[in-house]
């Protein structure tokens, strides 16, 4: 059997090895590293993909983020909410911008944004809701979409985690994640479902006023060259890294399918036991599995993840600590004991190996493992 890793980028690699040296040797004949070419490439793909009628590719996913907030024309003070359940990139870019970070609580089911939450932190002074798709499933953002129209405020996706998942209104309308807000963002990190060869990201709009000011801000703040319309800053994808992304984008919907067939085989074994708590999915977005995280029912974590490790499995915690209780972002507002879902979650939630090239024989290996550990 093949070492188990959490994810196995270099078995990705193999099966389209010759499209993706193909598409990177045609960057370095043209000597087109940056702009044009290639990336212009992936961006119309991916709009196409998206059904979505700007993407502007930027350097990583926390650039993203903060291009979009940038591009609202919010001031220092203004406040955005966002869950306390994420990575720190999420408030990361709301402090860096002397904007003020507000944290709410999640759903203990999906990880993502819980609604009354968020209804309770609104106040005079909110701005933008930025809620987090956690570990490749969307947020409620039909009744998000209706909180913000009514208190009149910005949503910025961050759709780092779930790119290709899918969200149903109850009109029937279907819309990829990021492209339902008024912005959208992701990464495109080695790891990601649809992960470059180095630091990668993405913006994504409906809006033409909002995609020019991006694509400006992304730019130096630049439309005709050397002049200079906004304060910006320099965030570009590199020609390379969407060749590679060009390559990966045909078989997303492949690598979704991977994902979901591992994860369902995890859910059978799992579900037999109330150790575990599988991951919940909702029945208006689909489920693209960037992580595969389990809820852990009076098991010990650390003996688990040491069972595992000794057995040559690797296991993660995302996140062991809250936005609120981290040291860069201690504010007086908060204490532990505020956001009780969020700091459970972070107590008692593992992740397993969650890739592509998962087989059967390693699923069954890993899920032996934990049966036998629990």
């Amino acid at each position: 059997m093949k070492k188990i890793q959490m994810v196995d980028l270099t078995s990705q690699y193999e099966k389209i090895r010759n499209e993706v040296n193909a598409g990177i040797q045609e960057v370095i004949d043209t000597t087109t590293f940056i702009k044009g070419g290639k990336v212009n490439d992936f961006q119309a793909d991916l709009e196409k993909y998206l059904e979505v009628k700007h993407v502007i590719p930027v350097g990583n996913g926390t650039d993203a983020l903060q291009i979009a907030l940038m591009a609202l024309g919010l001031k220092p003070g203004d406040e955005v909410i966002t869950p306390t359940f994420t990575f720190i990139a999420t408030a990361e870019v709301v402090a860096l911008l002397g904007l003020t970070p507000v944290v709410v609580d999640v759903d203990f089911d999906t990880f993502n944004i819980n609604l009354d939450s968020l209804r309770k932190a609104i106040t005079p002074k909110t701005k933008a809701i930025v809620p987090v798709h956690l570990f490749g499933q969307n947020a409620d953002m039909e009744e998000i979409l209706k909180i913000a129209k009514e208190h009149n405020l910005f949503v910025v996706e961050d759709a780092c985690q779930s790119i290709g998942s899918v969200y149903t209104f109850s009109d029937g309308r279907k819309v990829h994640s990021g492209c339902m807000g008024e912005i959208g963002c992701t990464s495109f990190f080695p790891s990601k479902n649809l992960g470059c060869f180095g630091d990668g990201g993405a913006i994504f709009t409906n809006n033409d006023e909002l995609a020019a000011k991006m694509r400006a801000i992304a730019n130096h703040g630049m439309v005709v060259r050397y002049y200079h319309d906004v304060v910006g800053v320099n965030s570009r994808l590199d020609s390379i890294q969407a060749a590679v992304l060009q390559v990966k984008l045909r078989s997303l919907n492949d690598y979704i399918a991977a994902r979901q067939h591992a994860a369902a085989y995890y859910n059978a074994v799992f579900s037999t036991t109330d150790k575990l708590i599988i991951p919940a999915e909702n029945e208006n977005s689909t489920h693209v599995f960037h992580q595969y995280t389990l809820k852990l029912n009076g098991v010990d974590r650390a003996a688990l993840i040491k069972h595992l490790n000794d057995k040559g499995i690797p296991a993660m915690v995302y996140y062991p600590v809250p936005l609120h209780l981290q040291k860069a972002y201690q504010d007086a507002r908060y204490k532990a004991g505020d956001f009780p879902v969020a700091e459970k979650l972070s107590n008692c939630v593992m992740s397993l190996p969650m890739h592509t090239e998962l087989s059967e024989e390693q699923l069954k290996y890993i899920t032996e493992a934990v049966m036998e550990a629990i």
